[in-house]
């Protein structure tokens, strides 16, 4: 798999693409909003200076990279001969659904198809495609980099050599891959995450502690490097509210509840996390990344 498409420019899209091409994959990253096709000159330097600190990658690896990275709002040139597309578009079913419909046609008929869909099942989306034997998930977490977990999750109708290749493809680009034989929602990482993220809405929706104490709390007495605040902050809120909403229209309450105080507090305001420069914390020197975050009071003083 030397030629990769990525469908969708956003924090997770433009991470995913980088780490191909780092990896020496020649890559081409599809967006329908040619604005968002325009941000990513800047994506790349804000990812290249992260790539230099955590990775000691250096100018001419750099340099490399970039020149592999190619983009633009034309579905058919985007998949142009293209061996593996991994669609990182907005986690909405007719969203997707619209992409791999349209998908279907253009793209080669030997190109697998992977959804970085990191709550909705395959079999679900396989279904708007032409190619079920070769669709299935391939979900990362955020900073790819450095979390460097890909969770490859098939589903009853994925062929094995589809399945196999892609854990192989996932190992070249340098994940540890999580194979997933059976289907389930939410994959391992979220179902692990959300609860986790959810507890600590519930308790700041509730008026019980501010966000910022709840991760202090964590940081402290859980053993964590970061809260569930600042783990939204990193993922962008978009997506947190995404999921809510599906669970609030599949009638949890306290969901409904979460979703709207996210989207009046936050979304509304465009504090979405890193990618604005503000969500729960101000960026690029969130407070809870300075020693005195988590000191006594007397300390600070």
């Amino acid at each position: 798999m030397d030629q990769v498409t990525v469908a969708g420019s956003g924090v997770l899209g433009s991470q995913i693409a980088f780490q191909c091409a780092y990896k020496g994959c020649d890559v081409r990253i599809y967006d329908i909003d040619p604005a968002a096709v325009a941000r990513l000159s800047q994506k790349w330097r804000e990812l290249s200076a992260a790539y230099r600190k955590d990775l000691k990658a250096d100018d001419v690896a750099i340099a490399a990279t970039i020149g592999r990275l190619r983009a633009g709002s034309d579905l058919a040139e985007a998949v142009q001969g293209s061996d593996l597309v991994i669609e990182a578009v907005p986690e909405n079913v007719a969203v997707k659904r619209s992409f791999y419909e349209a998908l279907s046609i253009v793209a080669p008929k030997t190109t697998i198809f992977a959804t970085n869909s990191s709550t909705l099942l395959p079999s679900l989306l396989a279904q708007f495609t032409d190619r079920p034997e070769r669709f299935l998930a391939l979900h990362f977490a955020s900073r790819v980099w450095r979390n460097n977990i890909a969770e490859v999750m098939r589903h009853s109708g994925t062929d094995d050599k589809t399945f196999d290749g892609v854990i192989a493809f996932a190992e070249r680009i340098g994940m540890v891959p999580i194979a997933l034989h059976k289907e389930q929602p939410g994959y391992v990482i979220n179902t692990l995450l959300i609860p986790w993220v959810r507890a600590g809405m519930s308790l700041v929706v509730k008026g019980v502690a501010s966000p910022q104490d709840v991760d202090r709390t964590w940081i402290i007495a859980g053993g964590g490097d970061v809260g569930p605040f600042a783990v939204l902050d990193l993922v962008g809120l978009r997506t947190p509210l995404q999921i809510l909403t599906a669970a609030a229209e599949a009638g949890d309450a306290a969901a409904a509840e979460e979703a709207k105080w996210l989207r009046r507090e936050y979304i509304d305001r465009n504090k979405l996390g890193i990618e604005t420069g503000e969500g729960f914390y101000k960026y690029p020197n969130p407070a809870y990344r300075r020693v005195d975050f988590v000191q006594p009071r007397a300390m600070k003083a």
